[in-house]
């Protein structure tokens, strides 16, 4: 080996993937895992007994149906979108981009369009970025597979908390939200905090810039130089997706009726009319929230399908990519219920507040956020379980709303790299096994979590 301590990195990078891949079990033995994990904690730290936990877990199940729904339709949404005939050919044009003969570029290329899709739609960005994988693997057959897919679902462990589809800060900014008006109880914030205040702040955009720039020269310095892994052209055609079937006319009445644009265009104007006037008569601020993302992308996947039939063929291929979601959700719901029906959750924050001064309560925020979203991987929900009492926390520290917020966010993307839930999409498109991936996706994770614990000790504590 080279003592050129980027050839090392590189060496490690690819004995890290060897490891992974023999020794990292299947995602949903990972997720069992952590609810054996969850349920002893329950226990020894939550003070509940093993009756009690076990309810406990009954209990959540069937809590996140709605936010469950509300995911696989972003999923389903955003996989319409990027198979549509325009996406594409874009996707395959884009794909064409790099010289063959250099493959750090196809890794910077995945890199790159995972988190500028990323930052615009989590959803998008990760069904998006899995689809194109197969478009660059062809066009640049020389590129390390494991490392493509590591770079190609990075937005959603790097920017997208950062970006337009941020899931607390978008709680945060919808009138009626539990927060500011609970059902029971006195309210967590006095007040609402519209994205022009949090997601549009100009420390944010700079922390999303700092991120992606890591990200992308992160994935550009591994490429390995030797033992290089790639496909075949048979195994790529296998998971191309398949063009968008040209669209037809109809013969028959029943045909001619199921090929009539007009009910998209009815459809899409169903959709867009209410989120517009939203926008217009009560701002943008008030308006963006995780609904009104779902709607754009539905809109989007209507109009550039056309024709119905495209339309509904693309969200049937698409329930493909949401299939992880839809199985595993209601176990990760179980451990949700674990955390909000027993003292776990509040267990866990008084191990963390005990060693947090006010300097250092956003870096403790942001650790604590990073490591329930492996029990939890769902931001929005997380955060309904986690604000009413770091806030507090927070204000009695004398550090503010958005910094507790912002601490949050960044820190609930901050292990998405290493958690298996997140890959489902990529590695159902490319048939490929998480800890395939892992070595590389955890080098990533180092370099992007170093960036988050260094901007955490220089995030301002009062704005």
């Amino acid at each position: 080996m080279s003592g050129n301590p980027l050839d090392r990195l590189r060496a490690s990078g690819a004995a890290l993937s060897r490891v992974t891949e023999r020794w990292v079990p299947d995602a949903w033995v990972i997720l069992m895992s952590l609810t054996v994990v969850a349920l002893l904690l329950a226990v020894t730290g939550g003070g509940a007994s093993i009756p009690e936990a076990g309810l406990a877990w009954g209990a959540g199940v069937w809590t996140l149906l709605e936010l469950a729904m509300q995911f696989s339709i972003a999923m389903v949404a955003a996989h319409a979108c990027a198979s549509s005939p325009p996406v594409y050919r874009l996707l395959d044009r884009l794909a064409g981009c790099p010289n063959p003969e250099r493959p750090v570029q196809a890794v910077a290329l995945a890199a790159g369009f995972s988190m500028a899709v990323g930052y615009l739609n989590w959803a998008f960005g990760l069904v998006g970025s899995a689809l194109f994988v197969p478009f660059i693997l062809k066009r640049n057959p020389r590129a390390d597979v494991r490392l493509v897919i590591a770079a190609a679902y990075m937005g959603i462990g790097t920017v997208w908390q950062s970006g337009l589809s941020s899931s607390a800060p978008l709680i945060m900014a919808t009138p009626g939200n539990p927060l500011l008006e609970p059902g029971t109880g006195a309210p967590v914030v006095d007040r609402l905090y519209p994205v022009t205040e949090t997601l549009f702040h100009p420390f944010n955009l700079g922390y999303a810039a700092a991120m992606l720039l890591v990200g992308l020269v992160a994935a550009m310095a591994l490429h390995p130089h030797r033992d290089v892994v790639t496909l075949t052209e048979a195994e790529v055609d296998e998971i191309l997706p398949a063009p968008p079937p040209r669209a037809e006319a109809g013969t028959t009445p029943a045909e001619r009726l199921d090929h009539f644009r007009g009910w998209s265009l009815l459809a899409a104007l169903l959709f867009a009319y209410p989120l517009a006037h939203s926008i217009v008569t009560r701002g943008f601020g008030a308006s963006w929230t995780i609904n009104a993302y779902n709607t754009v992308f539905l809109v989007l996947a209507i109009v550039l399908h056309g024709r119905p039939t495209s339309f509904l063929r693309a969200c049937r291929d698409g329930v493909g990519a949401a299939w992880g979601i839809i199985l595993q959700f209601p176990f990760y719901a179980g451990i949700f219920g674990l955390i909000q029906n027993t003292n776990l959750g509040g267990w866990l924050g008084e191990q963390f507040a005990e060693v947090a001064t006010t300097r250092l309560y956003p870096l403790v925020v942001y650790v604590y956020s990073g490591i329930m979203s492996m029990f939890i991987p769902s931001a929005g929900s997380k955060w309904m379980i986690e604000a009413p009492y770091v806030i507090p926390a927070g204000e009695a520290l004398d550090v503010s709303v958005m910094t507790v917020l912002l601490a949050y966010t960044y820190g609930d993307s901050a292990f998405n790299l290493i958690h298996p839930f997140w890959a489902l999409p990529i590695l159902a498109v490319t048939r490929r096994r998480f800890g395939e991936i892992l070595g590389y996706a955890f080098l990533l994770w180092l370099a992007t979590i170093l960036l988050g614990v260094a901007t955490m000790l220089v995030i301002p504590i009062r704005w």
